[in-house]
């Protein structure tokens, strides 16, 4: 089921066309991962579908309406959106933030209600940061920061949400914890994730559905065994890459990869293979 896609969509920064003739479409109930190289256009089209920008032609069509059409604050009940770069959080308490969550439901400067505490208490319990209410949001670690900007997300209790590189700035294994609440979210609760990724064993290892970008325009998209391949990344990335598969995942890897610039670009055999290593 799709309920969101773009049809030849144009997307301009001052003159400049970032993103070309792009006609998508974001599986429901779904993980789908964003790839590509930096500048490529995978941000500005997050920031369109989720109306943050403008786009010069084209419709992006969301439950059989185009997006333009839409009320601000209906359209903030069915997508909330994490930016690559939250405004800053200064002065606020971790249960404040979250609560800006529910912006879309309140009217004019009422207070919070009932169902407001409620759902924000659960935002909080489901990310893991309930410890952290009455915090400061300055004083917790950067990940322990993203998942209270998630839980904010969460508050919205949209059906989408959409996270421009999610794990930036975060070593090893808060990537992992945030990639892995996502998946949750997504498994417990049906929500649609659309997220930009750099990491290419990340995306592999979460998506369900991966477009891979070039210049603004698709080069391929589908499932982590038919995007994650030694002829896709070499042609988004100009990279000679050597795919294997995760041990644990079965998902196809990026093992290791040369620079293609400067070197000989004719066609290699490159071997797909697997490994013995047993899981731990």
């Amino acid at each position: 089921m799709v309920r969101l896609y773009t049809k030849d969509l144009n997307v301009s920064y001052d003159d400049r066309l970032i993103v070309k003739n792009l006609s998508i479409e974001i599986p429901d109930k779904k993980i789908t991962t964003i790839i590509g190289s930096n500048g490529c256009g995978k941000s500005t089209l997050l920031k369109a579908m989720t109306r943050i920008i403008s786009h010069q032609s084209g419709t992006i069509i969301l439950d059989g309406e185009s997006i333009a059409k839409e009320n601000t604050k209906l359209l903030a009940k069915k997508m909330a959106i994490l930016p690559q770069n939250p405004e800053s959080a200064s002065g606020l308490t971790v249960g404040e933030l979250v609560s800006y969550g529910r912006f879309p439901y309140q009217k004019g400067f009422g207070r919070l209600t009932k169902k407001d505490l409620e759902v924000i208490d659960w935002a909080l319990e489901v990310t893991g940061t309930e410890f952290f209410k009455y915090h400061p949001v300055d004083a917790l670690s950067g990940g322990q920061r993203q998942r209270v900007w998630i839980a904010m997300a969460l508050a919205q209790e949209t059906e989408m949400i959409f996270l421009d590189e999610p794990t930036t700035y975060l070593d090893m294994a808060h990537q992992l914890e945030i990639l892995e609440l996502l998946q949750k979210l997504n498994h417990d609760q049906q929500r649609t994730i659309v997220m930009v990724l750099h990491d290419l064993n990340h995306a592999a290892r979460f998506a369900d559905h991966i477009i891979a970008l070039k210049y603004g325009q698709i080069v391929k998209t589908g499932n982590a065994e038919e995007v994650i391949t030694h002829e896709v990344l070499k042609e988004v990335f100009q990279i000679d890459a050597l795919i294997g598969i995760d041990p644990r995942t079965h998902k196809p890897m990026c093992m290791t990869y040369n620079l293609l610039k400067g070197e000989d670009k004719h066609e290699k055999t490159i071997p797909t293979y697997s490994t013995t290593l047993a899981s731990s």
